[in-house]
């Protein structure tokens, strides 16, 4: 009789490495925490600064814009400096950029927020350079997938306290978000209004700063052990040549790039899916915090079964779940509809640690970091694709539920851009199991 046995054999960290593994996960959570005060900020900013929902876009633009901007630039400093100093680069640029949210209050301009974001995600494009394909080294190449799945489980705890600090201090606090008719009021009334709730916004991120900050003087006085250097045989131009020609990792940057954006639109817009229910957006807080959830727990199935199949294999069936949910939350209307785009946290959970190492399998370290540069580059997806969708939402005007397509709101048809997304995404996974046996 077969007995199914854990397909990896090779501990996921070694003794040796547990304390550098724990300090370089814990960067995770930052990028995670960022991400999660910033998603209901698209819908704060909307509604405090009256934006359409194509303008208010513009955050998730300047906050993704920001890694596709530095990740190549932070890949080459890496390469040719240390880790440690690519960690404390990315540390500082994240302070400076959360506390350029106290002048931008001050002045109530929407594009200082956007400047403030945009530099503060330079700053995530060091860490996120940097820690990925650190973490990927940190021990056998057979468990490298397994490994950074493990670590990425520290990005939903801080996803999961960044959503609680946007729902407790942010959402709540906006006078905006409870007046029925605020864009009916005087112009008086609207410049008070204004005023508190622009303040409301910024005191999360001046308080993220400033924790930057103390990390930044707790990593500059720690020793962060580093994996050897690399010989560097290969020149700039070789390693570009190389990427290019690297199908996998080709096909690998494209999953990435429609991955991050379906995972931003999915956690953006539920807040518009849930006004056209009419659920306010503090209530649609607590349906994203369910979402997050899920997320964290489909890290950790991901992560458990990654020792009894291939990275390809998860990565398919996973892809075909969130094609599922994807179909329920455009052609189910109602809460139902709403359940469905919740699910589709827990479907996509493991996807981007496994595109992220199965594109970067098999090269040499070097190389590695300059190919990280591109799947960090590929977060750019969630500055293009919200964008899209909250053109689409936008089609018959403000509202999010003002015309009918396909028999359904705009704001439901809309998500047929992560639908689209996944299907790719599910391609990619066949692809990688047919053609690699990992």
């Amino acid at each position: 009789m077969n007995k199914t046995t854990p397909k990896k054999t090779s501990p996921v960290v070694s003794k040796k490495v547990l304390l550098p593994f724990i300090l370089i996960t814990s960067l995770f959570m930052f990028w995670g925490f960022a991400n999660a005060v910033t998603d209901p900020m698209v819908q704060a900013f909307k509604k405090v600064l009256e934006l359409s929902n194509s303008e208010a876009a513009w955050v998730q633009m300047a906050f993704y814009g920001g890694y596709f901007s530095m990740a190549l630039p932070a890949a080459l400093f890496v390469r040719k400096y240390s880790y440690k100093t690519g960690v404390l680069i990315g540390l500082a640029l994240y302070a400076v950029g959360a506390l350029l949210f106290y002048p931008a209050a001050i002045t109530e301009q929407f594009w200082f927020f956007c400047l403030g974001l945009y530099v503060l995600t330079f700053g995530l494009a060091f860490l996120e350079t940097t820690a990925n394909p650190y973490i990927l080294a940190m021990g056998a190449k057979e468990t490298a997938t397994q490994r950074l799945n493990l670590a990425q489980a520290f990005n939903p705890v801080g996803l999961l306290l960044g959503l609680l600090v946007a729902q407790q201090f942010v959402l709540k606090n906006l006078q905006s978000d409870d007046i029925e008719n605020y864009s009916a009021l005087s112009e008086a009334k609207k410049a008070l209004i204004r005023t508190s709730d622009l303040l409301v916004i910024r005191d999360p991120y001046v308080i993220l700063g400033l924790v930057m900050l103390m990390v930044f003087l707790l990593i500059v006085f720690s020793r962060m052990p580093q994996t050897k250097k690399g010989t560097e045989n290969n020149t700039l131009l070789t390693t570009f040549k190389d990427l290019v020609e690297n199908k996998k990792y080709i096909i690998g940057v494209f999953a990435q790039v429609l991955y991050v954006g379906a995972q931003i639109m999915a956690w953006t817009y539920i807040y518009q899916y849930a006004e056209a229910i009419n659920i306010s957006s503090t209530n649609a807080a607590n349906y994203q915090f369910i979402a997050f959830i899920l997320f964290l727990f489909g890290r950790a199935v991901g992560t458990y079964m990654l020792r009894y199949m291939s990275s390809g294999k998860l990565l398919m069936y996973f892809g075909f779940l969130a094609i599922l949910f994807s179909l329920g939350t455009i052609f189910i209307q109602g809460e139902l509809g709403l359940y469905c785009l919740v699910g589709i946290s827990f479907a996509m959970s493991p996807m981007f640690p496994t595109i992220y190492a199965i594109a970067l399998e098999g090269l040499e370290e070097e190389d590695s970091k300059i190919g990280a540069a591109g799947l960090v580059m590929a977060i750019v997806g969630g500055a293009l694709m919200p964008k899209i969708q909250g053109m689409l939402i936008d089609l018959g005007g403000k509202d999010v539920n003002d015309i009918t397509i396909l028999g359904v709101t705009e704001v439901n048809f809309s998500f047929i851009l992560p639908l689209l997304c996944f299907i790719f995404i599910s391609y990619y996974g066949l692809y990688i199991r047919k053609r690699h046996t990992f």
